[in-house]
C-alpha cells in the first residue's frame, strides 16, 4: 500500500491512532441484563481521527487539544457527519433474540451472528424476576409504564421459567432424535440468546445509541445502548462524547410551530401560543370539552416543561 506524501515526494509514515483509555478494557466483558455482554474487539481511530479528517491533513501537525474540542463540537452542532465515519468500533455481543431483533434493524453495520444452522442454540435465557413485568403503557401502544404486583409478578416468572425449560428440553429431544439444527430451533422462545460480531462507524453508532438510550426505548435494548455509550463510546472518543450529549442526547430541537410557541410564551403572549396551536390543529376537544389526544401537541408540552415553561392552553 502506498505510503502518503510529505509534501516533498517522500513517504511519510503515520503511526495507528490509539486510545489508552479503551486500550484497558479491550476484550473486557462489560455485563448486560442477566446473561448478556458488551465486549470491544477492534477499534479503529479517535477524536484525532476526527479532527485529522475534518482539516484533510496527516499527523497532529502544530494543533493542540484544546484547539480539537470546539471543532468537534462544531462538528457535532452543525451535523458535518463525514469525518465522524472516519473512525470504527467493532464489538462481541451477547443479546436476547426479542432485543436483537431491534438491534438488526440499525442497517449500518456489519454484522456477523451466531447460527443455530450450524451450532446448537446458547443453553442461556433471559428471566424475568418478579418485580420486572412492566405493564402495557396507556398512551403508546409500544411502550410500557410501570409494573404489575409483585403477587402476579411471581406467578408470571415462575410460569416463564416452566415454559422456557420446557422449550429447552424438546429442543435438545429434537437433536437427540438427529433433527436438524435449522428446523429444531423453531420453537426456542425469543428470550435465547444469540451472539454476534458488529461493526459500525462512529456516526451511526451515536445514531443509535441516540434512539437507543431514549427513555422511551424498550428496557433491555436501552440497557445495552447505556453500557455502549457510557463505558466504551466514553472512553474512546471522549471529546465527541461530551458533545453528543451536549447536542443530541440531552439537547432540545424546536420544529418551527414549536419554536412560534416558545416564542411567544417567552414574550407573555399566551394567547398568540394558543393561536399558533389552534391554527396547527392541536387543540381540538371531544365532546366533553376536554382536548383530544395529539402527539405533536404532547412533545410541545414536555419541551416547554423541560425549558420551565407554562403550557398556554392549560
Amino acid at each position: 500500500m502506498d505510503e502518503p506524501l510529505n509534501g516533498k515526494g517522500s513517504p511519510q509514515r503515520l503511526a495507528r491512532l490509539s486510545v489508552p483509555a479503551l486500550d484497558e478494557v479491550l476484550g473486557v466483558t462489560f455485563p448486560v441484563l442477566a446473561g448478556g455482554f458488551v465486549r470491544v474487539v477492534d477499534y479503529m481511530g479517535s477524536d484525532a481521527a476526527i479532527v485529522q479528517a475534518a482539516r484533510v491533513s496527516y499527523g497532529a501537525g502544530t494543533r493542540h487539544v484544546s484547539e480539537d474540542r470546539p471543532l468537534i463540537r462544531y462538528l457535532m452542532r452543525h451535523r458535518h457527519t463525514t469525518p465522524f465515519e472516519m473512525c470504527e468500533l467493532k464489538l462481541h455481543l451477547r443479546v436476547p433474540m426479542d432485543c436483537w431483533r431491534q438491534w438488526i434493524r440499525h442497517r449500518t453495520a456489519s454484522v456477523n451472528e451466531y447460527s443455530t444452522r450450524y451450532s446448537v442454540a446458547i443453553d442461556e435465557v433471559l428471566a424475568t424476576p418478579p418485580d420486572g413485568w412492566r405493564a402495557q403503557a396507556r398512551g403508546n401502544r409500544q411502550g410500557s409504564e410501570g409494573y404489575l404486583s409483585a403477587e402476579v409478578g411471581a406467578r408470571l416468572s415462575a410460569r416463564e421459567a416452566e415454559l422456557q425449560r420446557s422449550c429447552r428440553e424438546v429442543y435438545q429431544e429434537r437433536l437427540a432424535a438427529g433433527v436438524a439444527r435449522e428446523q429444531a430451533r423453531k420453537d426456542l422462545p425469543l428470550a435465547t440468546f444469540t451472539e454476534a460480531y458488529w461493526k459500525i462507524d462512529l456516526h451511526n453508532l451515536l445514531h443509535f445509541l441516540a434512539l437507543r438510550m431514549d427513555a422511551h426505548a424498550q428496557h433491555e435494548i436501552r440497557a445495552y445502548a447505556r453500557v455502549i455509550g457510557e463505558e466504551i463510546v466514553r472512553r474512546w472518543c471522549p471529546i465527541t462524547w461530551e458533545a453528543f450529549c451536549d447536542y443530541r442526547l440531552q439537547g432540545l430541537a424546536l420544529s418551527r410551530l414549536e419554536k412560534e410557541v416558545v416564542a411567544a410564551v417567552g414574550r407573555g403572549d399566551a394567547v398568540a401560543a394558543r393561536g399558533v396551536a389552534e391554527a396547527a390543529g392541536w387543540l381540538v376537544r371531544d365532546e366533553k370539552g376536554s382536548l383530544r389526544r395529539h402527539r405533536e401537541r404532547a412533545e410541545c408540552e414536555a419541551k416547554l416543561e423541560a425549558l420551565g415553561l407554562a403550557i398556554p392552553w392549560g
